[in-house]
């Protein structure tokens, strides 16, 4: 304690030093970081380096090529048709401006015999300090223009003694050759830059090189701090892992954001960083390679927005039919290469605003599943507008509409899937391990008709309408359900489609459990999620960043390890149509049209009739060429034991071929001989039988007279 100045006391607190003890013999300091940061041989720096591809994209595949080289023998052919249409034309225009092409070539020969290109330098030196140079110079020009005058004197000579001489040597159709092309050199001559001969066949739509600036100066637009921060740091902070390269119709751009920034905070804000780029929104793409790290962005910039880019012609209109346990072509990506689904073992989830082509998309799925003849399609238009209409041909139940018999139907229609359900496991159960190994449907045991294990398809439009319903929501809700998490294995596949994806319309048990999920325009964060899977949007896999105008553009989940954004085929009403038509032939061939295609329209649940008899009997030839009567009448019986029962209980073969030729008498169809193999005594004979050409040919009849009926 002391005092200060004035008296008073004041209390000393003792000094405090900031200090740390060190051991002196283990002082030295050692280094954290190895001297080598990129790997510690240059092997293993080898082994993290990614290879570019040898092969150009248009040439890594057998169709991309063949797209590739259709695509370079039209654009040629269209420029040889447009100028060859307009040839006359052009012609003409030689022959209108050869005259002044004429006058150009005399003042032209003019100036070069007179020597009018020194005169400027002649005229330079034509002062009284210049005169000798002058005078060397006006030398120069005489014995420069004397020599000319000798060259064009001989040359005109020359050229009157050809134009004399020659059309009374040569054929007339060469003289007339001759003048054709000195008068379309002298027109080429008339014509200005600005006016040329020939017009253009192709407008040239070549954008603006990406560049790695380009890039930089979007991003820093942004407005995301932890961008801006880095730039203001390093002007370097945004890196680039490879060049920017030509990728398809467009340029790819591999980024390295910087430090603690997100690929989906770039695209929370694509919008933004199309107008950085200058491109329209549909031509910038940005998407994330969480395969790196979560700052590594792939920035693909097309051409071309992708809503109004040309769409390669679908495969499958050309395709006779298709094995849904393959991959099939379901739209395009940004790049114009065809993206596929395989739709067995999985169900899927549609999910979009109004008019953003959502039933499209699912139309176009159950197209691709009712090209398989195998499939069995319950089609459901809840909506009411008859969109699915083009696929009542070919689809074992249909309905259009949300009216109380019509959820009652298909109510009844689950009920009866559910059962069904029950029978595959008990199948599949009690195959042999040889022919079954995974306890689940193969291609090899859906082809097999007696099994019944075909696949089995339930597209359903604005399905809320269903899991709403106040009488039977709870039930289809169940049902369907119990379809999309044991169904797969079995052979079923389900696709529900909706305007209003929440809780409400795809209950969490049924969206959780969809392997496959479209997602095309949605207006917020809880319908992304609730289509692409939770926390979709917070990886930045957003449908809310399309714009009104990508209408069949959507990203697709479950299809490959990344969602990507595809485009759907658009297929319009008469289109389908057609693709229906084809694929309902297939079926009468392959003898798998059955319930409401096959004319039969009744509640799952009531008795079929005998109505189906033309495809009940095509069912039962199977994939024979023809069959005996009573063969035919055994296995309709097995096929309708309430309907064709009686039939098989009759004492003789030929008291059965009798039943069956009356039954077929009103459709045309008269029973005849045929050679056939009695499977008892495997001795072949002649019997009454039908072939299977008789019975298609006759259903199809039936088909259109009751179409245009």
């Amino acid at each position: 304690m002391s005092t200060d100045e004035s008296g008073g006391k004041v209390i000393a607190f003792p000094t405090v030093i900031d200090a740390e003890l060190v051991d002196e013999e283990n002082s030295q300091a050692v280094p954290v970081d190895e001297p080598t940061t990129d790997g510690s041989s240059w092997l293993e720096r080898l082994r993290t380096q990614k290879r570019m591809p040898i092969l150009p994209s248009y040439l890594r595949s057998a169709s991309e090529a063949k797209s590739a080289a259709q695509w370079v023998a039209t654009h040629y052919a269209h420029k040889a048709g447009y100028h060859l249409a307009r040839s006359p034309l052009y012609a003409l225009r030689l022959a209108v401006r050869s005259p002044r092409g004429l006058l150009l070539l005399a003042v032209a020969t003019g100036r070069w015999v007179t020597d009018a290109e020194g005169r400027l330098a002649r005229s330079e030196t034509a002062t009284a300090d210049k005169a000798e140079l002058y005078l060397k110079l006006s030398q120069q020009r005489d014995q420069r223009v004397r020599v000319r005058w000798l060259q064009l004197g001989l040359m005109m000579t020359l050229g009157l003694v050809l134009i004399v001489v020659l059309p009374n040597v040569l054929p007339e159709w060469v003289v007339w050759a001759c003048g054709a092309i000195a008068v379309g050199l002298l027109g080429k001559l008339g014509s200005t830059k600005d006016n040329p001969v020939v017009s253009r066949a192709v407008v040239s739509g070549q954008v603006q090189k990406l560049t790695s600036d380009h890039v930089v100066r979007a991003l820093s637009v942004l407005g995301i701090a932890g961008i801006n921060q880095a730039l203001a740091k390093d002007s370097d902070a945004i890196g680039f892992t490879a060049p920017i390269t030509r990728d398809g119709p467009g340029w790819r751009a591999d980024v390295d954001l910087p430090p603690g920034v997100t690929v989906a905070e770039v695209v929370e804000r694509r919008s933004k960083l199309a107008s950085g780029l200058g491109r329209p929104l549909g031509c910038v793409w940005p998407e994330g390679n969480a395969e790196v790290h979560p700052g590594r962005m792939v920035l693909w910039v097309g051409d071309q927005d992708m809503s109004k880019s040309r769409q390669p012609t679908w495969p499958l209109r050309r395709a006779g039919s298709v094995d849904l346990f393959k991959p099939q072509p379901f739209g395009t990506d940004q790049r114009g290469r065809w993206v596929e689904i395989t739709l067995m073992f999985v169900s899927m989830v549609i999910g979009a605003i109004p008019r953003m082509g959502k039933t499209f998309t699912l139309r176009e799925l159950l197209l691709i599943a009712g090209m398989d003849p195998r499939a069995e399609l319950h089609c459901y238009d809840l909506k009411g507008t008859g969109d699915l209409s083009p696929l009542a041909p070919i689809s074992h139940r249909y309905r259009a509409g949300d009216e109380a018999e019509d959820i009652a139907y298909a109510a009844a229609d689950l009920r009866a899937l559910r059962a069904e359900l029950r029978r595959r496991a008990k199948v599949i159960r009690d195959l042999p391990k040889d022919l079954c190994p995974e306890n689940k449907v193969t291609p090899d045991l859906a082809s097999k008709k007696s099994l019944g294990l075909h696949p089995v398809v339930v597209g359903v439009d604005e399905c809320q309408k269903w899991f709403e319903h106040p009488e039977h929501g709870a039930e289809i809700e169940e049902i369907c359900t119990d379809l999309v998490k044991r169904g797969p294995a079995l052979g079923f596949v389900t696709i529900l489609a909706t305007q209003r994806p929440d809780a409400r319309s795809i209950p969490t048990a049924i969206s959780d459990n969809a392997v496959l999920r479209f997602c095309l325009k949605v207006t917020g964060q809880q319908a992304n999620d609730m289509v692409l899977g939770t926390s979709s949007y917070r990886n930045g896999i957003r449908a809310t960043t399309l714009s009104f105008r990508d209408k069949g553009i959507g990203y697709l989940a479950g299809e490959g390890d990344e969602p990507r954004i595809t485009r759907s085929v658009y297929i319009d009403g008469p289109d389908a149509e057609k693709l229906a038509a084809r694929a309902r032939t297939a079926r009468i061939t392959a003898g798998r049209l059955t319930g409401y295609a096959a004319g039969l329209d009744l509640a799952p649940d009531e008795e079929e009739d005998s109505s189906t008899l033309l495809a009940d009997v095509l069912t039962a030839i199977g994939e024979a060429d023809k069959a005996w009567s009573e063969t035919i009448v055994n296995r309709l019986a097995e096929l309708r034991p309430a309907i064709y029962g009686p039939w098989a209980e009759l004492p003789t073969g030929s008291a059965k071929a009798t039943q069956l030729s009356g039954a077929l008498k009103p459709y045309g169809i008269s029973t005849k001989q045929v050679w056939g193999t009695d499977p008892a005594t495997g001795k072949g004979a002649n019997r009454m039988g039908v072939k299977r050409e008789w019975i298609a040919n006759a259903l199809t009849e039936s088909d259109e007279s009751r179409r245009h009926g």
